[in-house]
């Protein structure tokens, strides 16, 4: 059974509170897991999370506000690019440490080798 793979555009800030790496929600929250993030695939979607993002980032809620490619299969998101991949995980060089570690945040065992 072969499960329909929908791609867009994700969009990621780090929260000016902690640092933390986080993504926006359906319902315009910020959430650490990139699983909940909303995946806007027409242009116009796209342009109104950047638009939310960018207003975020005056109020001081987030900064560094960007879009990145993405797609989502079975319920998960996966980040086109190798950076965004990094983001949704935390630190490479221990695994013991960050969403890794926690076991959310971008599955890790489904992208070793990609």
């Amino acid at each position: 059974m072969t499960t329909a793979t929908e791609k867009g555009k994700i969009l990621t800030a780090n929260r000016l509170q902690d640092g933390e790496v986080v993504f926006l929600t359906h319902s315009g929250q910020w959430s650490e897991n990139i699983d909940g993030a909303v995946l806007a695939t027409e242009p116009q979607a796209q342009a109104a999370l950047e638009a939310r993002g960018k207003e975020q980032e005056r109020v001081n809620v987030v900064t560094g506000v960007y879009l990145f490619d993405a797609e989502r299969r079975d319920g998960h998101v996966f980040a086109s690019h190798i950076k965004e991949r990094i983001r949704s995980l935390g630190p490479t060089v221990r695994i013991d440490l960050g969403k890794q570690a926690e076991g959310k945040g971008g599955h890790f065992a489904a992208l070793q080798g990609v």
